[in-house]
């Protein structure tokens, strides 16, 4: 092999190569059945306006084709548009990727523009002794199943490479069985992506019901009879009212066992330091329903940051669990990989999670995943959070009243308005967090939306669960069918077809002829002086 794919690659190779050959096929290797080429390399000197070109990088490259819609350009010369220009057949495949699954993705380029090059993040496969359609189910079966990402190198990226990729094994059927085997995959694949897209737009479906779920949660529609049969039930301002008084009663507690603890006396006035949490800013918030009031989440909550992971806090005697952003997914928890830190003092007093507090992901790559929560469910004892996780901690009304509403589309619409900022991140913060709006109903009704709000959304998560069930089945139902296929079991053999050796003995002559005439045009150049 031209390059040392490391021991993960070559038990791939050996394993490619110990399959048996159905009758009429041929073990060869990528780079004899087709032309293999590495794409332009981008840099400074090539971004003159001297000869403009539309060039593919592997961001156009996808699992259903190639997304044309940002196609960038690039100098190439003339003389280099003759060994990068694309043609009709081409298949065209992602060099390098972060995820094991995406490098190798390939696709068919089909003409779509004129005069279109490619990058070098993007490997050109060229057939010769095989139908383009056929290469590209064959690449789809190797880059779905990894073959692509463990013959690769590079750490955190893997890099493919053309020498790499040319110098794989293939087993090659005879041309007429490859137009079989294609045929049959359509066929297959026709009706498995019919059940896959009806199965998709289930789910959409069921995301837009979970969003009307909670919309309703959150406006009182689940409560509306309950209301009118229940006109004399404490408002919503009234238990605000006690929230505000027991939380200034318990800092006043506080505070006296502190001066008691230190020997002294309380000062004069010593009560006038209490600071009153900061209402909403109600400014074009909507009407709310009868009984209901708002509130910030600073009256109703203890809002907590989280501990900075330093180097000084390397876990020592195994330290304490920690959750982090990876943990906290929306409204549900990923607990199989928690991570330890050390703590020091009164920490675990203060940090200690508690069951039910709300932890919210104070930042995220994604706009979309900002302010994402999940109630902690106490699975793990003496647990703290690092600091990009938010604590919410609800001790005089429901919290699971506050996730409903935290996940509706008003919840969401009033996170990203406090974490956008001028700079154009977005990124959450205790202060942005206690200022968030949150309509307060009475204590009883928050219990009656949280009992009818959980009983849908249970239906709603059994059913994405058998939705998720169903995909992976189809996943593995094609990844089998692409199995048999390069096995050959999917199409019976002919025994008139022509044998895939005899297509191979063309190609190669075909190769050696073209050899012979470049040298002896190289030849006869250096004879009559020419460089």
């Amino acid at each position: 092999m031209s390059e040392d794919i490391g021991h993960h690659g070559e038990r791939v190779i050996e394993d490619i190569r110990s399959l048996p050959i159905p009758p009429g096929w041929a073990r060869t290797s990528v780079g004899e059945v087709v032309d293999v080429r590495l794409g332009r390399q981008r840099s400074p000197k090539n971004r003159s306006a001297d000869f403009p070109t539309k060039y593919v990088r592997a961001a156009n490259i996808t699992w259903t084709g190639l997304d044309l819609s940002d196609v960038l350009d690039m100098d190439f010369r003339p003389e280099e548009r003759a060994s990068y220009r694309l043609q009709p057949g081409d298949v065209l495949l992602s060099e390098a990727s972060g995820s094991a699954g995406e490098v190798g993705k390939p696709a068919i380029w089909n003409g779509e523009l004129e005069d279109c090059c490619f990058q070098n993040t993007v490997i050109r496969f060229r057939p010769k002794a095989v139908y383009p359609k056929f290469a590209l189910v064959a690449f789809q079966h190797f880059a779905r199943n990894s073959v692509f990402a463990r013959v690769s190198k590079g750490v955190g990226i893997h890099h493919l490479s053309a020498d790499r990729f040319a110098s794989m094994p293939f087993l090659l059927p005879p041309q007429e069985e490859q137009c079989r085997i294609v045929a049959k995959l359509d066929e297959l694949f026709s009706d498995l992506d019919t059940g896959v897209a009806a199965l998709e737009r289930a789910r959409a479906n069921l995301k837009r019901y979970r969003a009307a779920v909670l919309k309703a949660a959150v406006e009182g529609r689940f409560t509306e009879q309950w209301r009118a049969a229940h006109l004399a039930t404490e408002p919503a301002s009234q238990l605000l009212e006690r929230i505000l008084a027991e939380r200034r009663q318990k800092w006043e507690t506080d505070q006296l066992v502190k001066y008691a603890t230190a020997s002294k006396s309380p000062p004069k006035n010593w009560q006038a330091k209490y600071v009153e949490p900061t209402p909403p800013d109600k400014t074009g918030l909507p009407d709310l329903p009868q009984g209901w009031c708002w509130a910030s989440v600073e009256q109703l909550a203890e809002v907590q940051g989280g501990i900075q992971k330093q180097p000084k806090r390397k876990p020592i005697d195994d330290g304490h669990p920690y959750l982090r952003v990876a943990n906290v997914l929306r409204n549900r928890l990923d607990l199989s990989e928690v991570l330890r830190i050390a703590l020091f003092g009164n920490e675990l007093a203060r940090l200690r999670l508690e069951v039910d507090d709300l932890l919210v992901v104070e930042g995220n790559g994604s706009k979309t995943e900002i302010g994402r929560s999940a109630l902690w469910n106490g699975a793990i004892q003496d647990c703290v959070h690092q600091n990009h996780i938010i604590r919410v901690r609800c001790k005089r009304w429901s919290p699971k009243y506050l996730n409903l509403y935290w996940n509706s589309p008003a919840g969401n619409g009033r996170i990203m308005e406090q974490a956008a900022s001028t700079s154009g991140l977005y990124t959450l913060s205790v202060e942005k967090v206690a200022a968030i709006p949150v309509p307060l109903p009475p204590h009883e009704e928050q219990l009656l939306i949280v009992a009818e709000g959980e009983e849908r959304l249970s239906v709603i998560d059994a059913a994405e669960a058998q939705i998720e069930t169903n995909l992976q089945r189809a996943t593995c139902l094609r990844q089998s069918i692409l199995k048999r296929a390069f096995e050959g079991k999917l199409v019976p053999q002919d025994a008139n077809d022509e044998p895939a050796s005899a297509l191979l003995e063309r190609v190669r002559a075909a190769r050696n002829d073209f050899a012979s005439a470049g040298n002896g045009w190289r030849n006869r150049r250096q004879k009559e002086g020419e460089p």
